[in-house]
């Protein structure tokens, strides 16, 4: 098939798009830049921005099947920033499908488009979403995946959204360094009580599952119009595989910690002194960080167990193992 990646130059939107070369079919990276390793490979690279609707729809003009991962992440700034890129570009996915007659869409979303800053503990699909947001991308994402879902109509446009959580491995921009440049900096602290756990995926697996449900979404499949969590199917405790993390790139495990209670308060208070004084970082602590620290959160894949036979295909401990190449590739 011929296959477009929004955001093939990003994190997942890369090894969505080497999966798919690697079996042979043909891609289109639609990114920010040109990335010359993506097209070494054979990847046609497009660079455009998400939140221009012509460009997106002339990017979806000839494909088969569109993977949309290209996304603002984030846990702080301006609403129009995550609303422009999350929802009203993907809103320009769904309008460029249609204009181009694109008959699949899979979209990146996330588990936070369920998180209320509760324990969430073997949750599945039927979770809701939330009716007070701690944060505008979680915000944004649940948009867009509504609208993704909404858009499914059969036979003309199947569509359906998979929430990988907590992606992680070599060529890693996000989640191991920042773990690492605050652990570093001596600003890493355990919140809570240390005994939450955590759902987490390794990023060849997440982008597996993005082939599998392309390739399952057809008429009649019962996938269409579906969402569905992703992950390495066994939760971790958050705080030992941290550590681990660190162990792994030779920084010493934390050692100092902070109580949930506390950690919100502080959260609150930084928000509201961050927005009255207009600050253009990200606060060290917020509400919506302070939860995703402390309280468990993992999920039941049951359903893309069964509707799109996904199983991880690297384990975590093999995972680790390529992590720890990559942290040390440069010493």
């Amino acid at each position: 098939m011929k296959a477009l990646v929004t955001g093939a130059g990003g994190f997942l939107g890369r090894y969505i798009a080497e999966q798919l070369i690697r079996r042979g079919d043909q891609v289109r990276g639609f990114s920010r830049n040109v990335y010359p390793e993506l097209e070494k490979i054979g990847v046609e690279s497009i660079p455009g921005d998400i939140r221009a609707s012509t460009a997106v729809a002339a990017a979806c003009r000839g494909v088969d099947v569109v993977f949309h991962a290209a996304a603002v992440p984030g846990i702080w700034g301006p609403w129009r920033r995550y609303f422009e890129v999350n929802t009203a570009g993907t809103r320009h996915v769904i309008a460029g499908c249609r204009r181009h007659h694109v008959g699949r869409l899979v979209y990146t979303s996330s588990p936070s488009v369920t998180f209320a800053a509760h324990d969430q503990c073997g949750v599945d699909e039927s979770a809701p979403y939330p009716t007070h947001w701690l944060c505008h991308y979680p915000h944004s994402k649940a948009l867009a995946e509504q609208a993704v879902l909404q858009a499914n109509e059969s036979p003309y446009l199947l569509t359906c959204a998979l929430r990988p959580h907590l992606i992680w491995g070599p060529r890693d921009p996000h989640l191991v360094p920042r773990l690492l440049d605050r652990a570093r900096r001596g600003r890493l602290r355990q919140v809570g009580d240390g005994t939450n756990q955590v759902d987490m995926i390794y990023v060849e697996n997440a982008a597996h599952a993005h082939l599998l449900a392309a390739d399952a979404l057809q008429p009649g499949s019962g996938v269409a119009g579906q969402a569905y969590f992703i992950s390495q199917g066994t939760p971790v405790n958050c705080w030992q595989w941290i550590n681990r993390i660190l162990e792994l790139a030779d920084v010493p495990p934390i050692t100092r910690r902070i109580s949930f209670a506390t950690a919100w308060r502080l959260g609150h208070m930084l928000e509201f002194a961050y927005a009255a004084l207009h600050l253009p970082t990200d606060p060290p602590m917020t509400r919506f960080v302070a939860a995703q620290l402390a309280k468990s959160h993992y999920f039941n894949i049951d359903r893309a167990r069964h509707d799109l036979g996904y199983a991880p295909i690297v384990s975590t401990a093999d995972g680790m193992h390529l992590l720890e190449q990559w942290l040390h590739a440069d010493r």
